[in-house]
């Protein structure tokens, strides 16, 4: 399953609600920003064995659109997606590593700290899903409730620009005690009840 399907079915039907929600504020700005990042941690064990599969770091990319609420707040949807692979570990990196798609979608807001939007500090946090969507046979791809949290920092570079530089956290409930990617069948079967992750990243914001 293409993971990025139901994120293109869940931002089609969230965007224009959010838009009408948040109406026409008479102060503030609206941002669509792209970002490359860094994706870190998580992990689950094995029913079978007892061992622990961890996801493998590395590089993952991020967009987000943000309606303004008024001069210091902003509405979000926000999507981060990492094309991973669950690792053995203490078992050879190479043979154990199974390709795992990590996609968040979630809806939630920022808050400048000191300033108006655009400029300077803020938090950041949303609700929403996890895709997970393993490329291993016999396995099925799997949604859960998330959300994130996380602080920024906006720096303008023009009237039409700026840099963002964010950290977030990621906790998905995952509540499984076993059978967690199966579906008629397993290579991997994984228990858990939260699954976590941290992410640095950088972005490029155009400001309307």
């Amino acid at each position: 399953m293409n993971p990025i399907r139901p994120v293109l079915a869940i931002l089609a039907a969230v965007l224009p609600a959010v838009a009408q929600a948040q109406g026409a504020p008479a102060s503030g700005e609206s941002n669509l920003t792209v970002y490359g990042g860094y994706r870190f941690g998580g992990g689950f064990t094995d029913v079978t064995t007892g061992k622990t599969w961890e996801t493998t770091d590395g590089p993952a990319y991020a967009i987000a659109a943000d309606f303004p609420i008024d001069g210091r707040t902003q509405w979000e949807v926000f999507v981060s997606h990492r094309s991973t692979a669950l690792r053995a570990s203490g078992f050879s990196p190479s043979t154990d590593n199974i390709g795992l798609g990590i996609t968040y979608v979630h809806v939630g807001g920022t808050y400048f700290f000191d300033q108006q939007v655009g400029r300077g500090g803020y938090a950041v946090g949303g609700l929403g899903l996890t895709n997970f969507s393993p490329s291993f046979s016999g396995a099925s791809s799997e949604t859960r409730f998330s959300f994130n949290i996380g602080f920024g920092y906006m720096v303008p570079l023009g009237k039409y620009l700026a840099l963002k530089l964010e950290t977030r956290g990621y906790v998905t409930l995952v509540d499984s005690t076993g059978g967690f990617f199966c579906s008629g069948g397993c290579t991997v079967q994984v228990k858990g009840s939260t699954f976590t992750q941290g992410e640095v990243l950088a972005g490029l914001s155009a400001r309307f």
